[in-house]
């Protein structure tokens, strides 16, 4: 695998039943990468403790005064240099290949679990932590294995080298073989304390980071309401944290340097000290004991490689376990076939799906049922949806989305809510694909991405809807002014289309942002789309605008709009009331205004004192005051009629 070549085309299925699994499945896709990278090492370290060879060679070349030989190991030392340098550019070639290959691969998967959960995976894992795991941990990750064939190549070279000395001079060489292990070995005490202050870092890290990303994202409000000094202290405070930690594992790491370097130190001496008393009762040649100092010495190269393979390991098999429980995490549940259970309610009015043919799903269609609360959407109509709790509404549109819902008090997949039923299949049992391709879900929340508007309406699509319309529909036309006006500040004359929109849409209001993510969605053409209070921060009179462009632009397409907007409800074909998590109530909006207390009390936010003094309380069943209701009633009429 090069560089050149990436993305993969396919990142594979990660072994996530571990941390070290993790590491392992990673290791063995790139292990041609690995073997390339360890057999570089192996010419780079041999042709480095190769220069004792030479440097003795020469030394007693010197004592024999020799002047051929004395040349040969001059020439010797000139081919071993050649041999270490070359060695070292392409292990460094190989070895940062290996990192970028896995970072990246690391990342693809983890942008293919985004994209597979979708919003539901800031429900299952902190912001933060995602953050932390996509960027910190992908790295020390590419850096073990990065490391790996280094430390491969520096262990075969150590042991090789062990081996020679003890057939090259026995009585030195038995002491360099105890003493190398030894030195290697002698830091795996210190490393468990190591590993759980880096782990320790890093959780604060990831805090601090998710501290961070709530404030900013939420700096306006902040500002509103004078609570910037409050969360600055706040992220001090957590930033003082990240400080600490880090200095308390830095301690420990320069600890292992220490005795890295301070145990060579000793070997050394005592190498020196009995080499030397045995050249001095004549047992070894002057050239012996500088060509066995001079490998010890050399050996101290290839033992920084156990350190850093200690570190890189210690370092990411947390960021390991961390990034293969994100990765695990599962679109739907183990039990899905109870989605396809469905009783009461509508079941009756759900039409056939059309089944997979041939080792392919068919594209899927027909009525979108939810299990959960009984809710239908009719196929081709325009249905509106009133939940009163915004986080129902929430978890209602992930369900319609194929994602099942944790709705029960703990978090085992036995109280996850079965995902909808589109056409009597239910969406988290078909291929992802499919189920994007069939229903389109808009949160109350879009993220637009930065880049000209015609990138931000540049989506899969079917074609029937040109952005021109769906942004007509979407009432962008003060938007598109908005944008052409900056694009001639700016000099630039290639109009609205072709204008820059900042990260998020930051430099747009919060009502443009939400239309032209309308018009996003719009432009699409999903077979249903389901929109969550997709006209929120816009005016009444804007409001009823887009309401009616919706319904003309989707005529014959499923459309569900989970709203308690008067105005959007009044143009929907149907009305769904889902309170309590159950769908209580079918109709039209007049014809639930006028029946279903509760419905009222949601619709016109009536409190629970107004609905007391008609004679009725929010969930009440009757109207002890009917003047009242119908006046009510009409009031909210005219307000739709004048909008119109």
């Amino acid at each position: 695998m090069h560089i050149r070549d990436l993305p993969y085309p396919d990142p594979g299925r990660p072994d996530v039943r571990s941390g070290p699994r993790f590491l392992f499945w990673l290791g063995r896709n790139q292990l041609g990468g690995q073997v390339k990278a360890a057999l570089w090492g192996l010419v780079h370290m041999a042709a480095l403790v190769s220069f004792p060879i030479a440097i003795g060679f020469g030394v007693q070349a010197v004592v024999d005064r020799s002047g051929s030989r004395l040349a040969m190991a001059g020439a010797l030392m000139v081919g071993l240099t050649v041999l270490t340098a070359l060695g070292d550019a392409m292990l460094h070639r190989a070895a940062v290949t290996n990192w970028i290959t896995a970072a990246a691969r690391v990342q693809q998967l983890l942008a293919r679990k985004a994209v597979e959960l979708g919003s539901t995976l800031t429900r299952k894992v902190a912001a933060g932590e995602v953050v932390a795991v996509s960027t910190g941990d992908v790295e020390k990750i590419g850096w073990f294995v990065e490391a790996l064939s280094r430390f491969t190549a520096a262990a075969i070279t150590t042991v090789a080298v062990c081996v020679a000395l003890i057939f090259y001079q026995p009585a030195l060489g038995v002491v360099v073989a105890v003493g190398v292990p030894a030195l290697a070995l002698a830091v795996l005490p210190l490393l468990p304390r190591a590993a759980r202050r880096a782990d320790e870092q890093r959780e604060k890290a990831g805090r601090a980071t998710e501290l961070a990303s709530d404030t900013v994202a939420g700096l306006r409000v902040l500002r509103g309401i004078g609570g910037e000094e409050l969360f600055l202290g706040r992220y001090r405070h957590a930033s003082q944290e990240v400080r600490i930690a880090a200095v308390r594992s830095a301690r420990m790491w320069a600890l292992i340097a220490a005795v890295q370097v301070a145990l060579p130190g000793l070997l050394l001496i005592g190498v020196v000290w009995y080499g030397a008393s045995l050249a001095r009762d004549g047992r070894i040649e002057v050239g012996e004991l500088v060509t066995v100092y001079s490998a010890v010495t050399f050996l101290l190269f290839p033992l920084r490689h156990f350190e850093e393979i200690a570190m890189a390991y210690s370092f990411s098999r947390p960021s390991a376990r961390r990034a293969a429980r994100v990765l695990a995490l599962r679109r739907s549940s183990p039990d899905s076939e109870a989605a396809a259970t469905v009783d009461g309610g509508e079941r009756g009015e759900v039409q056939e799906a059309t089944a997979p043919l041939g080792g392919a799903t068919a594209p899927l269609g027909g009525d979108l049922y939810d299990p959960a609360s009984g809710m239908l959407a009719p196929s081709g109509l325009l249905t509106a949806v009133v939940c009163g709790d915004p986080d129902a509404a929430g978890r209602l549109a992930d369900r319609l989305g194929g994602h099942p819902a944790h709705d029960g008090p703990g978090n085992g997949d036995h109280d996850r809510a079965p995902s909808a039923l589109l056409g009597g299949v239910a969406l988290d049992e078909v291929p992802l694909t499919a189920a994007r391709a069939a229903v389109l879900v808009q949160d109350k929340d879009p993220v637009l991405l930065s880049g000209a508007l015609a990138e931000l309406l540049d989506v899969p699509r079917s074609g029937e809807v040109t952005a021109e319309k769906a942004l007509e529909a979407a009432q962008c036309g003060d938007v598109l002014d908005a944008l052409a006006q900056a694009s001639a500040a700016e000099g630039d004359d290639a109009g609205p289309m072709h204008t820059r929109i900042t990260e998020r849409g930051r430099s747009l209001s919060g009502g443009q942002r939400q239309r032209l993510a309308l018009a996003r969605s719009l432009v699409t053409d999903p077979e249903v789309l389901v929109l969550d209070e997709p006209t929120s921060a816009v005016d009444s009179h804007t409001e009823a605008r887009i309401a009616d462009g919706v319904r003309g632009l989707r005529a014959g397409r499923t459309t569900i709009v989970l709203t308690s907007s008067p105005l959007l409800l009044d143009r929907a074909d149907r009305v769904v009331f889902v309170p309590d998590g159950e769908a209580a109530g079918v109709g039209t909006h007049r014809e639930l205004l006028g029946t279903d207390p509760a419905y009222r009390a949601v619709v016109t936010r009536e409190t629970e004192d107004e609905a007391a003094g008609r004679g009725t309380g929010p969930a009440g069943h009757g109207l002890k005051d009917t003047g009242h209701g119908l006046k009510d009633i009409a009031r909210i009429e005219e307000q739709i009629e004048e909008s119109a």
